[in-house]
């Protein structure tokens, strides 16, 4: 059977990919409600009334409020902010390293143009694949969105799945020196003549605690402890512990989404065949005819998860089957990195479950409106009614 056949195939089988057919098990119905009681599905009213004001916002003790949404990929993060922002008035800033950039829709996970018209996005199709994204750069990108959130009295809701770039805007970049694409060259092909495990030991040898923190196989971070060590005569570590200007102005409220794994894994199966049978591969052919030949020094977003194999199949150098199960091996194991690095995160919160879950949304906005009376009024407005007894309850019947 060749690659087009067994393409169709999948599509017909499996249909476009829509969570929504999947029906969510609440919080309420897994717990017993002993937090949270689900009372049907949250369908926020259009009414302005439900929607924190500026000066509500402005009033918030510790700074201006910030939402930071964090959890594995395919844990719901995204419905989950749609729906705060929706309520609260809020627009959403993306922190995921591939939705960055145009045409990489389907597996980046992006949101549909649909739900970016119900809400205001930013930091989504910002670059070409060609162009090159890093967390310095990103956090100038997210500083400006900021800015302009809170200019427009708007509750800024960050979400996506790359944590590195979380942390640059939350807690700044060391003071490091600029980037050296000559030093870089020579490295890569240290790398491409000696392989990754080389260049990994030589960092041990130079900055034992970097080596220690970074992964071997995580080329892109051993280059640049590399080029610190090699441009300043100072491990990184050391820059490191000279100081870091982090984000000021903003009281930060982060929360965090922990569903139970095999569940997770489940779902992270089935998204991973519903993008290969929305046109993966095709959006993935369309993006390297545009990106031509990248510069040594460019950004590679296909070799991202889900487009790493599509390329291959592209190739001839793996069938479909083996292509989506290959992603959908890899992006469990990413799953699990994110969760071992977000529970590294100070002062966050979690609830065990999916965003998309009407009962782990409940308790959401019971974390909100603990955390942030400014909210209380929108939330009262449209039927949201918090008790310190027994936690949020959902009575919103409409007009």
């Amino acid at each position: 059977m060749d690659l087009h056949t067994s393409h169709e195939r999948l599509r017909a089988s499996f249909g476009p990919p829509d969570d929504s057919s999947q029906p969510a098990i609440s919080y309420a119905e897994r717990s017993g409600g002993v937090l949270v009681a689900a009372r049907g599905h949250f369908d926020p009213p259009a009414d302005s009334r439900a929607r924190a004001s500026a000066e509500e916002l402005s009033s918030a003790p510790g700074g201006y409020p910030l939402i930071v949404i964090v959890g594995p990929t395919a844990s719901g993060k995204s419905a989950l902010a749609i729906r705060f922002a929706e309520c609260l008035g809020g627009e959403i800033v993306n922190y995921d390293s591939i939705q960055v950039y145009r045409g990489l829709d389907i597996g980046s996970g992006k949101v549909s143009r649909e739900e970016r018209q119900r809400v205001p996005h930013h930091l989504l199709d910002i670059l070409e694949p060609t162009q090159l994204m890093t967390a310095g750069r990103y956090r100038q990108f997210a500083l400006e969105a900021l800015t302009g959130i809170r200019k427009r009295g708007r509750l800024p809701i960050l979400v996506g799945g790359t944590g590195l770039y979380l942390r640059a805007l939350l807690e700044g970049l060391f003071e490091g020196p600029a980037r050296s694409e000559d030093l870089r060259v020579r490295l890569r092909a240290i790398r491409d003549r000696r392989g990754r495990d080389f260049l990994h030991r030589l960092l041990a040898r130079r900055d034992p605690t970097a080596a220690q923190r970074i992964h071997p196989h995580d080329a892109n971070k051993v280059i640049r402890a590399l080029e610190v060590c090699f441009a300043t005569g100072d491990p990184i570590t050391a820059w490191h512990h000279r100081g870091r200007k982090g984000l000021v102005g903003f009281h930060v409220l982060k929360l965090g989404l922990l569903p139970e794994r095999a569940e997770l894994y489940r779902r992270i199966d089935q998204r991973v065949e519903a993008m290969f049978a929305a046109g993966l591969i095709e959006e993935t052919q369309a993006a390297l005819a545009r990106q031509g030949n990248l510069s040594p020094g460019g950004s590679d977003p296909l070799g991202a998860l889900g487009y790493r194999q599509a390329r291959a199949v592209l190739r001839g150098e793996m069938s479909l089957s083996k292509a989506i199960s290959d992603a959908q091996a890899a992006t469990r194991h990413y799953a699990k990195r994110q969760i071992t690095w977000f529970r590294r995160e100070p002062d966050l919160t979690w609830l065990a479950g999916f965003g998309d879950d009407p009962g782990i949304q409940l308790q959401a906005f019971d974390w909100l409106l603990r955390n942030l009376p400014q909210a209380s009024q929108a939330a009262r407005s449209q039927g949201w009614h918090y008790n310190s007894a027994k936690g949020l309850n959902h009575e919103y019947f409409g007009k």
